[in-house]
C-alpha cells in the first residue's frame, strides 16, 4: 500500500501528463472498459465480465474516434490482462495511450523525448529525478537529453543474443531471447528505441516501405525497463483482417475463448488515412520517477491486498 506521499507523487505524475497533452492540443477521451469484442491477439489473455471482456487496451475504440475525426486524442484507464502478475505486471494497470492522424512512428518517438523531459521538469522533487534531463533507477543514471538512440531488432539480436532475427522466429525462440539477452542491456546511458520488429510481431503496425519484412514498431527502454509500444497505425481493412484471422486460429488452437473479428472497426480503420498511436504503462512510468523496483510500491492496493 503506498504511503501519503507516494499517492502524491502519483498524482502529480498524472496531472503532470494531462498537461502535456492538453498544451499541444490533445483531446482527452474516455472510452468503455466493458466490450463485446476485444482485438484479437494470442499472446493476451482477456477477463471475461457477464459475456463481454474488460478491455486488454482502449486502442480499438480510440482508433475508432481517429476514424470519425478527431486529430489528435490521449486517454489515461485501466487496462485488465488476465496470467500477468509478478515485479513488473498486475493483471489490473494504468495505460496511457495516444494517437496522432497524420504523423508516424518516428513522430512518437520525438514526442516520447519531449513528454519525458517534461515529466521530469514538473517532477523534480520525485525520488527518481536527478534534475530535468536526468533520472536514476535501480541504480542506474540515464540521461533524457535528446536525441535518444535507436536501434533496430534485427542488430539487437546479432549484438546481444548472438542470433538472428529470422532463426529466433524459426526456432520460436524471440519473445524469450528478447527478454533474457537483450532487454537487461538497453536504455543503460540515454533511452533507448528498439525498432523495426518483424511483421509476425507487429499485429497492429504498418509494414515498412523499404523492407516489408519488418513493420514500423517500436518499444521503448530505459534502463533495461519497457515502458511503451508504439507504431505506424495498419489502416488497410483486408491486410488487418488477414492478420487477425490469423491470430484467432492460434487462439482456438491454444484456449477456449469466444473470439470473432471487430468487424466495427475493421469497417472503420480505412477512414483513418496515416496516423501513429501508443501505450505507455503508467504504473512502470511511476516507478522509474519515484525509484521503485516493484510494481505494488506505486499503487493505492496491489491485488494482494484487497
Amino acid at each position: 500500500m503506498m504511503t501519503p506521499d507516494g499517492l502524491q507523487h502519483r498524482s502529480q505524475l498524472l496531472q503532470a501528463i494531462r498537461c502535456f497533452f492538453l498544451e499541444n492540443s490533445y483531446i482527452e477521451v474516455d472510452t468503455p472498459q466493458r466490450l463485446p469484442v476485444v482485438i484479437p491477439e494470442s499472446n493476451l489473455i482477456p477477463f471475461m465480465s457477464e459475456g463481454c471482456f474488460l478491455q486488454t487496451s482502449p486502442e480499438l475504440c480510440m482508433k475508432r474516434l481517429l476514424a470519425r475525426g478527431c486529430e489528435r486524442i490521449f486517454q489515461i484507464c485501466h487496462c485488465f490482462r488476465k496470467e500477468e502478475h509478478g515485479r513488473l505486471h498486475q493483471s489490473e494497470f494504468t495505460m496511457l495511450e495516444w494517437y496522432h492522424r497524420g504523423s508516424d512512428y518516428f513522430d512518437l518517438m520525438r514526442q516520447c523525448e519531449e513528454l519525458f523531459c517534461f515529466l521530469a521538469a514538473q517532477c523534480a522533487a520525485m525520488p527518481g529525478v536527478v534534475d530535468d534531463s536526468t533520472i536514476r533507477w535501480n541504480g542506474t543514471t540515464v540521461s533524457l537529453a535528446a536525441p535518444w538512440d535507436r536501434l533496430t531488432v534485427a542488430d539487437a539480436f546479432e549484438q546481444y543474443a548472438g542470433v538472428s532475427v529470422k532463426e529466433a522466429l524459426l526456432t520460436d525462440m524471440f519473445d524469450e531471447l528478447l527478454v533474457t539477452e537483450i532487454e537487461p542491456h538497453l536504455g543503460n546511458e540515454h533511452p533507448v528505441f528498439l525498432y523495426e520488429y518483424p511483421v509476425e510481431r507487429a499485429l497492429l503496425a504498418r509494414r515498412s516501405a523499404q523492407n516489408p519484412t519488418v513493420a514500423e514498431r517500436f518499444e521503448l527502454y530505459v534502463a533495461g525497463l519497457e515502458l511503451a509500444n508504439g507504431f505506424s497505425e495498419l489502416v488497410d481493412p483486408q491486410e488487418q483482417q488477414s492478420r487477425f484471422m490469423e491470430e484467432i486460429a492460434q487462439i482456438r488452437l491454444t484456449r477456449e475463448q469466444k473470439t470473432e473479428l471487430p468487424r466495427l472497426f475493421l469497417e472503420e480503420i480505412g477512414k483513418i488515412d496515416a496516423s501513429a498511436g501508443i501505450a505507455l504503462g503508467v504504473d512502470r512510468l511511476c516507478m522509474l520517477f519515484m525509484g521503485v523496483t516493484d510494481i505494488a510500491m506505486v499503487l493505492p492496493f496491489s491485488f494482494e491486498e484487497l
